[in-house]
């Protein structure tokens, strides 16, 4: 079994910051890339910023400058830092490990159960 848990969430006015944690545990033998996803109200769920075991990131293009992903392998944990947050920024935002468990040859999708970030006006 392998749990993603994610913290840091909360309510900031517009332009303030915010930074969400996501750790995961269980049995876990290797984890490639982990992500974070977000799903606006009323929206589907997209991608904000992904990175992999090595540390290469990609972000979304409405995200570029002002979030950055980051990630601890010592600690199985990977961070949004979000600055200049908008209203628009506002959704559940869900932490995502791809994860080779201890168990098995195969690598599996895991998810978090989502944070809420609300940005006010």
């Amino acid at each position: 079994q392998v749990h993603l848990v994610e913290s840091g969430g909360g309510l900031v006015q517009s332009g303030g910051s915010l930074r969400l944690s996501c750790t995961a545990s269980g049995s876990i033998f290797l984890i490639y890339s982990m992500a974070w996803y977000r799903q606006p109200p009323g929206k589907q769920r997209e991608l904000v910023a992904a990175i992999t075991s090595g540390g290469s990131t990609n972000c979304a293009d409405s995200v570029k400058g002002r979030f950055t992903i980051s990630r601890d392998n010592a600690k199985n944990t990977v961070y949004l830092q979000m600055h200049s947050l908008k209203p628009e920024d506002t959704a559940v935002y869900y932490c995502y490990a791809d994860v080779l468990p201890t168990s098995t040859p195969d690598s599996y999708d895991y998810w978090g159960q989502g944070t809420q970030v609300t940005v006010s006006s």
